[in-house]
C-alpha cells in the first residue's frame, strides 16, 4: 500500500497531525495547525463553559484554550509532562486544544479515509469527519475541528 501512495499525486493525500485524548488517537488537518505548545499554565476564567480550561497569553495574543477530550464528551485533562496546547485557526481566531499527548504527524491518501461512525471510542459522530487506518493499524479519528470550536 505505501507503494501505491508514493504513486499518488499530492493533492490526492493529506497530511494529519495525530494527537491522543485519553487512549483513543485522533487527528487534525496539519494546514489547520498554527504551533504546538507545551505552556499548560492557563488562566482561569470564571462562568465559562465548563471545557474551557482557561485563557494563555501567546506573543502577546489571548488564546482561549479549550480542554478538547472534556467538549467532545471524554473526562477531562489531567495536566501531565506530555501534555500540550495546539494552537489551530479556525473562525478566523486562533484556539488552544489542550491533547494528552502528541503523536505523528501522517500522510494518507484521501481514498483512505472512510466516512465517519456513530461514534468511536466514545466520541460522537459529529465531531468526527472521518476515519483512518495507519500503516500500523492503528485508527485514527479525524476530528472536525469547526464543529468542535463552533459554540467557543
Amino acid at each position: 500500500m505505501a507503494e501505491q501512495e508514493k504513486k499518488s499525486k499530492p493533492e490526492d493525500q493529506i497530511q494529519i497531525s495525530t494527537f491522543y485524548l485519553g487512549d483513543t488517537l485522533c487527528g487534525i488537518d496539519i494546514t489547520l495547525v498554527q504551533e504546538i505548545n507545551d505552556n499548560t499554565n492557563f488562566t482561569g476564567v470564571p462562568l465559562s463553559a465548563d471545557y474551557i480550561r482557561g485563557i494563555m497569553n501567546l506573543r502577546g495574543q489571548i488564546v482561549t484554550v479549550i480542554d478538547q477530550s472534556k467538549k467532545i464528551g471524554f473526562e477531562p485533562t489531567v495536566l501531565t509532562p506530555k501534555s500540550r496546547v495546539i494552537i489551530v485557526n479556525a473562525f478566523n481566531e486562533n484556539t488552544g486544544l489542550l491533547v494528552d499527548q502528541i503523536a505523528d504527524v501522517i500522510v494518507v491518501d484521501r481514498k483512505r479515509i472512510k466516512s465517519s461512525p456513530s461514534n468511536i471510542n466514545g466520541i460522537q459522530g459529529e465531531f468526527i469527519k472521518g476515519v483512518v487506518q495507519t500503516d500500523n493499524n492503528e485508527l485514527v479519528a479525524l476530528l472536525d475541528i469547526n464543529v468542535i470550536l463552533k459554540e467557543v
